[in-house]
């Protein structure tokens, strides 16, 4: 269970950002039902020129921390900006728990459209596993850069629906991400849940098993200044939600 939690700890980092500047920096408290705080989030976008570089840190912490085996996490992602569009050229996953760090590095290559995985495990430092494949989609976003850039891919927010994109390293769900949307009458239980001062409202849905369900469903709110303030993955099985609260 330990792993699904830091999981989706680091899924609630991945939320978006608005209205680009060179240096943005956001960070998060994660808690879970009557276990409390269970790790923080750390997320930096820095723009120079027409290029970016976004590097989010994820750590367990108190009795997570102890149970996962200090685990943390960082996702790195650089690339290039288009139209005000963040658009990726490497993303890179690095996770480190007791004396195992595995690394997974994606290249995209835009003129093939085509995407490389370099996949490495290390235990005690020394290489334990590697492997190299060709992923069987093409996507211009990365899981950051498809939530930095969600503002703009979404510019009615007031419109009720879904909206299907493609992400590199959402491969266990052939990078397949949903956006979805609130209805007016879906509104109030959101804002009750999440707070009422948000400028909008949104559930991405992940499209793998969390816990004991099918698919997690992650709702959050976004504030005014385009940063999201509040992120509840609901009704866990024994202790309840697994909230993110935005602390600076």
């Amino acid at each position: 269970m330990l792993k699904a939690i830091i999981t989706v700890l680091g899924l609630m980092a991945l939320l978006p950002f608005g209205g680009y500047a060179k240096t943005l920096h956001a960070e998060y408290k994660v808690s879970y039902g009557i276990v409390g705080k269970i790790g923080v989030a750390q997320a930096i976008l820095k723009t120079e020129g027409n290029h970016y570089h976004i590097d989010i840190a994820l750590a367990a912490t108190g009795l997570a921390k102890t149970l996962s085996g200090n685990r943390t996490e960082r996702h790195i992602s650089k690339g290039h900006i288009v139209n005000g569009m963040l658009v990726c050229d490497t993303y890179e996953v690095i996770r480190r728990y007791r004396k195992t760090k595995v690394v997974k590095t994606y290249t995209i290559e835009h003129k093939k459209h085509r995407v490389q995985k370099y996949y490495r495990k290390y235990k005690s430092g020394k290489l334990a596993d590697e492997q190299r494949q060709i992923l069987d989609f093409y996507a211009t976003n990365d899981l950051l850069t498809l939530y930095f850039n969600l503002d703009r891919l979404i510019p009615d927010k007031n419109k009720a629906g879904t909206y299907v994109f493609n992400a590199v390293g959402a491969e266990k769900q052939k990078g397949k991400v949903d956006i979805v949307i609130p209805s007016s009458g879906q509104l109030p239980q959101y804002r009750e849940e999440l707070g009422a001062k948000a400028e909008w409202y949104a559930t991405v849905v992940i499209h793998q098993k969390i816990f004991m369900s099918k698919e997690g469903r992650l709702q959050i709110a976004v504030g005014k200044d385009g940063i999201t303030q509040t992120a509840l993955l609901k009704d866990l099985i024994l202790f309840g939600d697994i909230k993110a609260e935005r602390v600076r």
